[in-house]
């Protein structure tokens, strides 16, 4: 029932960003902020239709479709968007009624209402697509539409949390004639209701987004158009920022690169890093059904000889920070169960848990990584990591790399023994860090069912209204996951983002979800 999946983000996460120049005004009145900003990242959309992605095609969804809840900068709980009011109208958190905006459209002229909500969230569910959001709808029963802007969502069981859903990319809003109840749009083209029209689409290339029209919602866009231009390689996207044919970069900059970013000489050619607290997560994956991973000691032997710290410095030079826990630091609840079990790497304490299994050393195992999703790092992170566990003689590691698409179907047919997975906020809630993670379709692709979690802790933290009520049930989830090393949390990230200095707004751009909304950039005026 709690399968909720999905690759979170806290209050803090929206938090300060400064892009100020020296030699500039903010003015909402220049003529200057309706030039059109060129965004680059190395985070193509997998799929233009929601209920086909769970991925960071969420960045692009939050700028073309719109939910009936949001997240507007600084907030922390979900606020009216498409919808002019919702609240659960039971003690028992089991209904929950929303009212629409009158006079909603679609860019195709369609009417937004409550048969239209009912569509996008039905057939999200029906098409249950393998690399979709129907996971985070797993307590949703049915909907009902009493009149046109009424919709009333029943769930199967209390789950405070589903506000969070609604207020995340998952529940975009599509209309039903060209977005068919049982299988995924592949035209290439979108049709949302959001601040922006997307008026060309090249896959991973680029997409061009315009205003529309017809919006109706909390956004205030600063700009008159966005690109947002997709790299493959982030050395040619840091190349392209520092000669000036993109303005800001966001997703995919090595550590290496943020370094060069920040240094006098590209501060001289009219560049600046922008840093975020983030919770981004990094953290491996085991495959139960591997004969090697399936036994409990060779995973816990391999979470007793990672050295965090070495990642982080080696790597990551500082912009991220060891993680011992799925629930980052800075989430309400947030333990290091996995510091305070297994500690510091301990190569003797991994050799007596193996011998004590029975376990014939060295272990081979196959660890599989995306080349192309989380940025270049990610190749030397592995190295590293076949190293710390390849100079211990009870491992014996084997590397291999897939771009994200090939990368998916692997890891979601069950062919990775081992494998690397980044995680961004759905919502800015503990339970989008424990959730996602169990259930037989979860957010990784191999099934994993705890019982205390799925039928005790979680259920129990769902009923809260007041979400920092359920501390106690996060923090014995946290204690369950790193008993049972099914995952292995590895590092916490910042947010960076590199930009022209002439490119204001980013200081309120990102959303829990950690995706940037792209109506917040504008240029600053010149003296």
């Amino acid at each position: 029932m709690f399968n909720r999946t999905r690759c979170l983000q806290i209050a803090a996460a929206v938090a300060s960003i400064s892009l100020l120049s020296g030699c500039g005004l903010f003015s909402d009145d220049s003529g200057d902020k309706a030039k059109r900003i060129v965004v680059g990242t190395t985070s193509a959309p997998s799929t233009l239709d929601p209920a086909a992605a769970w991925d960071g095609s969420w960045e692009l969804y939050r700028n073309v479709y719109q939910t009936l809840l949001a997240f507007p900068t600084g907030s922390t709980k979900p606020q009216p968007d498409a919808a002019q009011n919702c609240e659960f109208t039971d003690a028992a958190n089991e209904s929950y009624r929303c009212t629409l905006r009158k006079g909603l459209k679609f860019s195709n002229g369609e009417p937004l209402d409550s048969k239209a909500v009912k569509h996008s969230l039905d057939r999200i569910k029906t098409i249950n697509h393998k690399f979709g959001p129907a996971g985070l709808f797993g307590t949703l029963e049915k909907i009902e539409t009493p009149d046109a802007l009424t919709v009333v969502f029943h769930l199967n069981t209390p789950d405070a949390t589903f506000p969070y859903v609604l207020g995340s990319p998952a529940a975009s809003l599509v209309p039903p004639k060209e977005y068919p109840a049982g299988k995924i749009r592949d035209d290439g083209a979108v049709t949302g209701s959001g601040p922006y029209v997307l008026t060309s689409y090249k896959k991973d290339g680029e997409a061009v987004l315009g205003r529309n029209e017809t919006y109706v919602g909390f956004a205030n866009r600063r700009n008159d158009g966005v690109t947002i231009r997709y790299f493959s390689d982030s050395k040619k996207m840091v190349a392209a920022l520092k000669g000036k044919e993109i303005d800001a970069t966001y997703r995919g900059l090595s550590a290496a690169e943020i370094k060069d970013l920040q240094t006098a000489a590209s501060h001289a050619q009219g560049v600046q890093v922008v840093e975020n607290v983030g919770a981004e997560i990094r953290y491996l994956v085991f495959n139960p059904n591997d004969p090697q991973v399936a036994k409990p000691a060779v995973r816990q032997a391999i979470a007793q000889v990672i050295d965090r710290g070495a990642i982080v410095s080696k790597v990551y030079q500082g912009t991220a920070e060891p993680l011992y826990s799925m629930v980052p630091k800075g989430v309400v609840g947030h333990k290091t169960p996995f510091f305070d079990l297994y500690g510091n790497a301990n190569v003797e304490k991994a050799k007596k848990i193996l011998n004590g299994a029975g376990i014939t050393t060295p272990v081979e195992l196959t660890f599989w990584y995306t080349t192309d999703r989380y940025g270049a790092s990610t190749a030397d992170e592995f190295t590293e990591i076949k190293r710390q566990l390849d100079e211990t003689n009870l491992f014996k590691v084997n590397l291999r790399g897939q771009p994200w698409v090939a990368f998916q179907e692997g890891y979601k047919s069950g062919q990775y023994p081992v494998f690397g997975r980044g995680w961004f906020p759905d919502f800015p809630d503990p339970d989008n860090f424990i959730a996602p993670f169990v259930g037989k379709q979860n957010a990784v692709g191999t099934p994993y069912e705890p019982p205390q979690i799925m039928n005790e802790l979680l259920p129990k933290s769902r009923r809260e209204g007041d979400r920092s009520a359920g501390v106690k049930e996060f923090e014995t989830a946290q204690q369950i996951f790193a008993q049972d090393v099914r995952l292995l949390p590895l590092w916490q990230g910042k947010l960076y983002v590199g930009a022209r200095e002439d490119i204001a707004g980013a200081e309120r751009a990102l959303d829990p979800q950690t995706a940037m909304q792209m109506w917040e950039l504008y240029r600053k005026t010149s003296w």
